[in-house]
C-alpha cells in the first residue's frame, strides 16, 4: 500500500513539473511561444488546421508563413464574415503587436494543413516550422488532440469578456520542443 502511495506522489509531482513547464512556453527571440496543436483527422479529410499561441515580448514582429512535411502545403487563414456568412480565407502575414499575446484557434486565425499526406491521429505528433519577419524560424512539434477539441486549457485564465482580454491571460497547455 505504501509503494502505491509513493508511485502516486511521484506522478503527481512530474505532472506539476510538466505544468510549470508549460507555463513558460518555447523562446525565440522576443517571443514565447505556446501550445502547437492540431484536431485528430475526421474521416478521409484532406485538409486539416495547426494552431498555437504566441507572446511578444518586444518589439512588432509578423507571421510570415508556415510548412510542415505533414501536407502539400500550409497556408495562413482566417475566418471572415462576408454577406452574413462565415469564410475562411487565407489571411497573408499575421501582425503580432509590441507586448501582444495571440492565439491561433478554431474559428479565428489558424495554419491551414492542405493535401494532408496522412489522416491526423490522436496522440501522434507532427513538425510545423513557423517563420517570423524579425525572430526568424522555430520548428515545433504539434500535438494531435481528438476530433473536434478546442485545445489545451488555460489554467491562468482569470477573466471573462471579451476575445482580447482572454487572450492577455493566456499561459496553456503543454510546450512545443523546438529546433533550429
Amino acid at each position: 500500500m505504501r509503494s502505491v502511495n509513493v508511485v502516486a506522489i511521484a506522478f503527481v509531482l512530474a505532472l506539476a513539473a510538466l505544468a510549470a513547464t508549460a507555463a513558460e512556453g518555447i523562446k525565440l527571440g522576443e517571443l514565447v511561444i505556446y501550445d502547437a496543436w492540431a484536431r485528430a483527422s475526421a474521416g478521409p479529410a484532406s485538409n486539416g488546421a495547426a494552431y498555437v499561441s504566441i507572446h511578444n515580448h518586444g518589439p512588432a514582429d509578423r507571421l510570415l508563413g508556415a510548412s510542415t512535411p505533414a501536407a502539400a502545403r500550409s497556408e495562413l487563414h482566417a475566418h471572415i464574415m462576408d454577406g452574413g456568412v462565415m469564410k475562411m480565407r487565407p489571411s497573408g502575414p499575421i501582425d503580432i503587436a509590441p507586448e501582444a499575446r495571440m492565439r491561433l484557434e478554431p474559428g479565428g486565425r489558424h495554419v491551414m494543413l492542405m493535401g494532408l499526406k496522412g489522416p491526423l491521429k490522436e496522440g501522434e505528433t507532427f513538425p510545423l516550422t513557423l517563420r517570423f519577419e524579425k525572430a526568424g524560424e522555430i520548428t515545433l512539434t504539434v500535438s494531435v488532440l481528438k476530433v473536434g477539441d478546442m485545445g489545451p486549457g488555460d489554467p491562468h485564465q482569470h477573466h471573462q469578456g471579451t476575445h482580447e482580454h482572454r487572450q492577455h491571460h493566456e499561459h496553456m497547455g503543454q510546450p512545443p520542443q523546438q529546433r533550429r
